[in-house]
């Protein structure tokens, strides 16, 4: 998914899991009170950018007739998709505020271009006719915790099955890594069986960067163990907003992130906690176990959080 999740200001208690969120808190929980809760701002970066651009693109394709959906009409898109994108979020200007001659620009537009050409090694647009494109979706389970997300694509045969599709810009991960990179659309295959009673047939990562394509075929199992973690996820997250508890965990993913500043692995001091604090109950000893479970893979992978047995 492209959209960028920049929320406006003001503390929040969590409400609702979306992949992105759930992967934050899974990577650092404090990454995740600092995005959810506290709602710090983030510094737009050149490549989540194009990937948002790229993303805009190949949906506004599928507005064409199929015969007209071509690689040179795709590009043709991208600067009006800029525009757009610029028009809607200004704060995007600042990536190339120090560049008067545009050659950084142009070099990133160029990239985003080569992007949209691979697509086509990948997929013909020309043969797809998608259900859904950004497609919002959201569920409430029996346990009340509610799912949200965006979907790229949505696919669906003459015969009913279904096909989620979801466009990657960067690299497809090692093979080692591919259940992480799959959770996202576990996650959405979940909320499409709750909502429609359809176990979706096929779950497929379009990776434009390296030229991949990652595919998945769930069954019933899968979801029900992807339902199960997110809970346990739910119960950690439950715990942490409670008690004001928001450990960081430190990766070589700290490199990238924009909160250094009030991170206490960096020496800083994070912001005073905006909810109020709930003191632990005896009754709570049991459920903690799930926090701590949520908080032991040091290295920061996707599934750090374990189904409840």
């Amino acid at each position: 998914m492209s959209t960028s999740e920049q929320p406006p200001a003001g503390p929040r208690t969590p409400t609702s899991l979306s992949p992105s969120r759930a992967s934050d808190f899974m990577q650092c929980p404090l990454l995740y009170r600092f995005r959810v809760i506290d709602r710090l701002p983030e510094k737009p970066s050149p490549a989540a950018t194009r990937g948002t651009l790229v993303h805009a693109v190949l949906e506004r394709l599928f507005d064409a007739p199929a015969v007209e959906r071509t690689a040179p009409r795709a590009k043709a898109l991208i600067p009006g998709q800029w525009d757009r994108l610029l028009g809607s979020r200004p704060e995007l200007g600042e990536l190339f505020a120090e560049d008067p001659e545009g050659e950084r620009l142009a070099q990133w537009l160029t990239e985003a271009e080569a992007l949209v050409e691979r697509w086509f090694t990948l997929e013909d647009p020309t043969r797809l006719e998608p259900a859904e494109r950004e497609m919002f979706v959201e569920t409430e389970l029996a346990s009340g915790l509610r799912l949200r997300g965006v979907i790229d694509r949505v696919d669906v045969a003459p015969t009913g099955e279904v096909r989620i599709v979801d466009y990657k810009t960067g690299k497809a991960p090692r093979p080692e890594y591919s259940e992480g990179a799959l959770f996202q659309m576990k996650f959405y295959a979940l909320v499409i069986w709750r909502l429609k009673d359809v176990v979706p047939r096929r779950l497929q990562l379009v990776y434009l960067g390296s030229g991949d394509v990652l595919t998945y075929d769930p069954v019933e199992e899968d979801l029900l163990r992807v339902e199960r973690k997110l809970l346990a996820l739910w119960e950690a997250i439950r715990l942490a907003t409670e008690s004001g508890d928001w450990r960081p965990r430190p990766t070589k993913l700290c490199g990238w992130c924009d909160h250094q500043a009030v991170c206490p692995e960096f020496g800083g001091t994070p912001p005073v906690y905006p909810l109020p604090v709930v003191p632990a109950r005896p009754a709570d000893s049991g459920a903690s176990d799930e926090g701590g479970r949520a908080e032991e893979d040091g290295q920061g992978r996707m599934g750090a959080v374990q189904p409840a047995p």
